[in-house]
């Protein structure tokens, strides 16, 4: 049976009913009205309710609930902000090796001889790349009006210029289908990265720039089908193993961190870590249901995560 409209009031009692504390109510439906219900609640109650009941632990507060929302509102903000970084450095490394190779006129990104053409199911990707996600910003009339201006006035559109239209997934999903030489010019741009690695690591950024972009509960979240390569620091900081498989630092927001300490510079991984260090600090003091142990341990983080910059990247 589909859930009924609940008023702000019938939302209110609901969960007094399971035994959260609400101080104010009108503090509460003010939240309530800003954020919605499913966002606000829906989205994060299962850590403060007991499995076998569904009521509330005992003294758990909305405030516990605002506290952890707030938190992952503020690690999406600073997550996203070096995500950004990171699709700006692929997008000017994949246009300058491309172009440096084939030229940059848009006949050269349009042919599909200049991709990695191995294997069948890549001559079909790349085929669908080019006519789903390239050649509709050509023929097509777009909202970018420095593509507008090269057809116009040039009548072509270098990759260099294209590029800043693509999505981080195309991206991801143009340097997976580039041919070797470019793969190599781009993982280049980074310390201690092979073009295996990179583009494992692209394919699980893409996936937690959405969850991002989208508002979606981050600290918690597991990619489904991808996850980023065994890489040195996962031993050097002696991530705890299942048979041959890290549990952590794969699928989880500690592969985020581990990914931002290879393709970040020096400086700006330190100021994210610094960032990140204290929003665990302030979410664990503004909620009293949940430890930082038990923060640490969703989010896929060790307890000495902050070692991570101890060690080199090789």
């Amino acid at each position: 049976m589909p859930k009924p409209f609940m008023t702000y009031e019938q939302q209110l009692q609901k969960m007094k009913d399971k035994h959260l504390t609400i101080a104010d109510d009108a503090e509460a439906t003010e939240f309530l009205r800003r954020h919605g219900y499913f966002s606000l609640v829906t989205g994060y109650k299962d850590l403060f309710k007991n499995p076998t009941t569904r009521n509330y632990h005992d003294g758990t507060t909305f405030q516990d609930i605002v506290a952890l929302y707030q938190f992952d509102e503020s690690l999406r903000e600073l997550t996203l902000r070096h995500l950004l970084h990171i699709e700006q450095h692929i997008r000017s490394a994949l246009s300058y090796a491309f172009c440096d190779i084939f030229g940059d006129g848009q006949t050269a990104y349009l042919d599909a001889s200049n991709y990695d053409c191995g294997s069948r199911k890549k001559q079909q990707d790349i085929s669908r790349m080019i006519q789903k996600y390239l050649q509709p910003l050509l023929t097509h009339q777009t909202d970018y009006p420095y593509i507008e201006h090269h057809k116009r006035v040039h009548q072509n559109v270098p990759l260099w210029v294209l590029v800043n239209a693509l999505t981080f997934g195309t991206l991801s999903k143009m340097y997976s289908l580039s041919k070797p030489q470019i793969q190599s010019a781009i993982s280049q741009e980074f310390e201690a990265i092979n073009e295996r690695q990179l583009g494992q690591i692209l394919q699980v950024l893409t996936v937690f720039r959405n969850v991002c972009a989208h508002g979606e509960r981050l600290f918690s979240y597991r990619c489904a089908r991808h996850e980023i390569p065994d890489l040195p620091l996962h031993k050097k900081l002696k991530v705890l193993k299942k048979g041959s498989q890290y549990i952590y630092g794969k699928r989880d927001y500690f592969a985020v961190v581990l990914s931002f300490r290879y393709l970040l510079p020096g400086n700006e991984f330190l100021a994210y870590k610094k960032h990140l260090s204290q929003l665990i600090e302030r979410a664990v003091k503004h909620n009293r249901q949940i430890s930082e142990a038990e923060l640490l341990k969703i989010m896929g983080l060790p307890t000495n995560w902050k070692r991570i910059t101890a060690y080199k990247k090789v």
